[in-house]
C-alpha cells in the first residue's frame, strides 16, 4: 500500500513539475520577444540619454544587455562581441551599469530548461504504459513477452490424490504425466508423446484442478496462463505473446503448458456479424502454428481447458494439435462420495455424518457445488458454536443450496400461508401417487430466496435419460399447485405461472424434439436456433409448415390437458391427505419425506425433531406481492 501511494505521489510530482517547465518556458520566450529591440536603436538611445541603468552578462557568443529606459521599460538586445567603445558611451551619458563575468553552468541549465519537458513527458509515457501492461517484468518495452507462470514443486502441492470423482480422465492424464517421466516405455512400441490435451466438462467439474495435479505428479516445467492474457489492444501482441512463450518451453523441455479457457482466443474465425477479430485470429493462427507446424515442438505438451467446445475452432481440435480430449463430466454417486471425503479432511466432522448419505441426496451437483456444501455445513456449525460439523449441519446447508435461503423476516398473511400450504401440498400429493415421479424429499411454506414454498424432489438414484411416462408424471405434478388453489381455496393466483412455463416446455419439447408423440412421429420440428455470434447462422430458417405447426401445437394442448386432467382427479379423489398435509405444513412449516409417508399411509404425521416455530417480527409489511409469489413451484430434479 505505502509503495502505490508513493507511486502516485511521484506521477503527479513529476506531472507538476513537466507543467511548470513547460509554463516557465513559454512565459520566459514570451517576455524576451516582446521586449527585444536591435542593437543600433540600444545605442541610439544612449546616445540620446534616454536609459537609466544597464546590465551586461557576458555570454558565450557576445553579451546580452538588459537596460532600463527613462520610462521604466525594460529592453532587451544582444551583442555578438563586447563592444569596448559601449563602456565609453555608457559614462559620457551618465548610465549606471553593471557587467557580469560568464556563468560555467549556464549552457547547462540551458539544455536542461530545452530538453527536460520533452525528458519528463517521455518519463510519465513510460510509466503509464509499464501501468497498463501490468507493470512488473519489462513493462512497456515487453508487448510481445509471454505472461505464463513457471510452476515447481515449491509452488504446487496439489497431487493426484487431491482430485476425486473423475477417474477416467484422472486415467487419462495419469499416462502423459508417465510418458514424461519414462518415455522409452512408450517409444520402444512406436508411441509418440501426445501434442496436446483438451480438458472438457462443465464449469465446476475440476478442470484446472486436475491440471494443477498434473504440475503436482510431472516433476517438469509447467507454464500456466489464461487465454485471456493473450488478447491485448494492439494487434499482433498475442501472436508474439505466443511465440514467446513456446521459445521458453522449448528451452525448458519436456514441459507443460496449461492454457486456462482456452475459448477467449481459440473461438471458430470468421465467426459473427462483421467478420472477425484480427488480433484473436493472429493469434490464433500462431498457436495452431506452434502446436503442429514446420518446426516440432518435442517434449512440449499443451494442456488446456474450456467448458465450451462447441465454439472452438475446428483446425484447434483435429489430432496433432489436440490429441486426446478428455471429458471432465459431472461426478456420479461414487464420485461424489469421494469428493465429499477429500474435503471433509479439511474440516473437524461429528461421528453422525455419513458421506455415503449426503452424496445420495446431492444429485447433479460439481465439484465446485460439493466443496461449496461443506463449507456452508462448517459455517452452519460455526453459526450455533459447535465443535464439530454435524450432519444437521450438512442438511441445512443442502437445503439453502438447493431450495435459497430462508427469508425468516418475512410476514405473510394468514389467508396467504394456508394458499401456498395446500399449493405445494398439490405438488407433493401428486408427485407421491405418480409412479414414475422422483420421491418427495422435503415441502416447505417457509419462504426461500424468491419463493413462498418449495417443494424439493430428489431421484433415487442418477439419471442420465428420461423416458415418456417420467416426463407426463412431471408435468401432472407441475399442475397440481394450481388445482388445489382452485379446489380448496376457490381461487386462482400467479405462483403458478412458472410451473405452466415448465410445463408447456416440456411437452412442446416432447412432441418437436423427442419424437414422444404418435400423431406426429419420430421427428425433429424445432426451428434453427444457432447462435449468430458463434457463426451458427446468419438467418433464422423454418422448414416447418403452417399447417404442420397447428398439429404441433394441438398435440401440446392434448397432452397439457390430459395431465392436467389425470391431476385434478388426483386431488379430488385425495382431498383427507390434502387437508391432512396443508395442516402439519401449517403447523410445522416443513416436513419431510417421511412424514408424507405417514400421511400417505392414513397416520398421523411424526412431530419434527427440531421445530421451532418462526416468529414474524412485529409490524412491517403486510406480505408478498401476487407477483412476487411467481416461483411456488418443485425444485428441478437434478440430473
Amino acid at each position: 500500500m505505502n509503495n502505490q501511494w508513493f507511486s502516485k505521489i511521484a506521477v503527479w510530482m513529476v506531472i507538476a513539475m513537466v507543467l511548470f517547465t513547460v509554463f516557465k518556458q513559454f512565459d520566459g520566450g514570451r517576455m524576451a520577444t516582446a521586449n527585444h529591440v536591435a542593437y543600433s536603436d540600444f545605442l541610439a538611445d544612449v546616445r540620446g540619454d534616454r536609459v537609466k541603468s544597464a546590465t551586461i552578462q557576458e555570454g558565450p557568443n557576445g553579451a546580452d544587455i538588459v537596460a532600463i529606459l527613462n520610462d521604466d521599460r525594460r529592453v532587451r538586445t544582444q551583442a555578438t562581441y563586447l563592444d569596448r567603445g559601449l563602456v565609453g558611451d555608457l559614462i559620457n551619458h551618465n548610465v549606471k551599469f553593471d557587467v557580469k563575468p560568464r556563468e560555467e553552468g549556464s549552457l547547462l541549465m540551458t539544455l536542461l530548461v530545452s530538453w527536460g519537458p520533452m525528458l519528463l513527458l517521455i518519463g510519465v509515457w513510460v510509466y503509464f504504459m509499464r501501468q497498463m501492461q501490468g507493470g512488473g517484468k519489462g513493462g512497456a518495452f515487453s508487448f510481445g513477452k509471454s505472461k505464463a507462470r513457471m510452476l515447481d514443486e515449491n509452488n504446487n502441492t496439489v497431487t493426484f490424490a487431491d482430485v476425486a470423482g473423475c477417474d477416467e480422465a484422472k486415467e487419462e492424464v495419469k499416462e502423459v504425466v508417465d510418458f514424461l517421466k519414462d518415455p522409452q516405455k512408450f517409444q520402444k512400441l512406436g508411441g509418440r508423446i501426445p501434442r496436446g490435451l483438451l480438458l472438457v466438462g462443465p464449469p465446476g467439474t475440476g478442470k484446472t484442478l486436475l491440471a494443477k495435479s498434473i504440475a503436482g505428479e510431472a516433476k517438469v516445467p509447467f507454464f500456466s496462463i489464461s487465454g485471456s492474457d493473450f488478447v491485448e489492444m494492439f494487434v499482433g501482441v498475442g501472436a508474439a505473446r505466443v511465440r514467446d512463450m513456446f521459445e521458453n518451453a522449448k528451452k525448458n523441455a519436456p514441459c507443460i503448458i496449461f492454457v486456462d479457457e482456452i475459448d477467449a482466443v481459440g473461438r471458430q474465425r470468421g465467426a459473427g456479424l462483421g467478420g472477425g477479430n484480427d488480433e484473436r485470429e493472429q493469434t490464433l493462427n500462431q498457436m495452431l502454428v506452434e502446436m503442429d507446424g514446420f518446426e516440432t515442438n518435442l517434449g512440449v505438451i499443451v494442456v488446456a481447458a474450456t467448458n465450451r467446445p462447441d465454439i472452438l475452432d475446428s483446425a484447434l481440435l483435429r489430432p496433432g494439435r489436440f490429441d486426446r480430449q478428455v471429458y471432465v463430466t459431472l461426478p456420479d454417486i461414487r464420485g461424489r462420495e469421494q469428493i465429499l471425503n477429500v474435503h471433509m479432511r479439511k474440516i473437524p466432522i461429528g461421528q453422525d455424518v455419513n458421506p455415503s448419505i449426503i452424496a445420495r441426496g446431492t444429485p447433479g451437483m460439481s465439484g465446485a457445488d460439493l466443496a461449496n456444501l461443506c463449507n456452508e455445513a462448517a459455517l452452519m456449525a460455526a453459526r450455533r458454536n459447535a465443535r464439530v460439523v454435524e450432519m444437521q449441519d450438512f442438511e441445512k446447508a443442502k437445503d439453502k443450496i438447493f431450495m435459497g435461503p430462508e427469508r425468516k423476516s418475512m410476514v405473510m398473511p394468514e389467508e396467504e400461508r394456508r394458499n401456498t400450504a395446500y399449493h405445494e401440498s398439490g405438488h407433493a400429493l401428486i408427485g407421491k401417487l405418480l409412479p414414475k415421479c422422483d420421491p418427495v424429499y422435503k415441502v416447505t411454506i417457509i419462504p426461500r430466496g424468491r419463493a413462498l414454498g418449495v417443494t424439493m424432489s430428489l431421484p433415487e438414484t442418477d439419471r442420465y435419460g428420461y423416458d415418456k411416462e417420467y416426463m407426463l408424471n412431471q408435468i401432472s405434478m407441475l399442475f397440481g399447485g394450481r388445482i388445489a388453489e382452485e379446489v380448496f381455496m376457490g381461487h386462482m393466483t400467479t405462483g403458478a405461472s412458472n410451473d405452466f412455463e415448465r410445463a408447456t416446455n416440456l411437452a412442446r419439447d416432447m412432441v418437436m424434439k423427442y419424437g414422444m408423440s404418435e400423431a406426429l412421429g419420430p421427428m425433429v420440428y424445432a426451428e434453427n436456433e444457432g447462435e449468430v455470434f458463434l457463426g451458427r447462422s446468419v438467418t433464422k430458417t423454418t422448414n416447418i409448415s403452417e399447417e404442420t405447426m397447428q398439429k404441433v401445437d394441438k398435440e401440446v394442448r392434448r397432452i397439457i390437458d390430459e395431465q392436467y386432467a389425470l391431476a385434478r382427479r388426483l386431488i379430488e379423489d385425495n382431498q383427507d391427505k390434502m387437508h391432512a398435509m396443508a395442516k402439519a405444513l401449517l403447523d410445522w412449516e416443513t416436513i419431510d419425506g417421511e412424514q408424507i409417508d405417514d400421511i400417505m399411509a392414513g397416520r398421523d404425521p411424526r412431530p419434527p425433531k427440531d421445530f421451532t416455530p418462526r416468529t414474524p417480527p412485529t409490524g412491517g409489511p403486510s406480505g408478498g406481492s401476487p407477483a412476487e409469489a411467481k416461483p411456488t413451484e418443485p425444485a428441478p430434479t437434478a440430473a
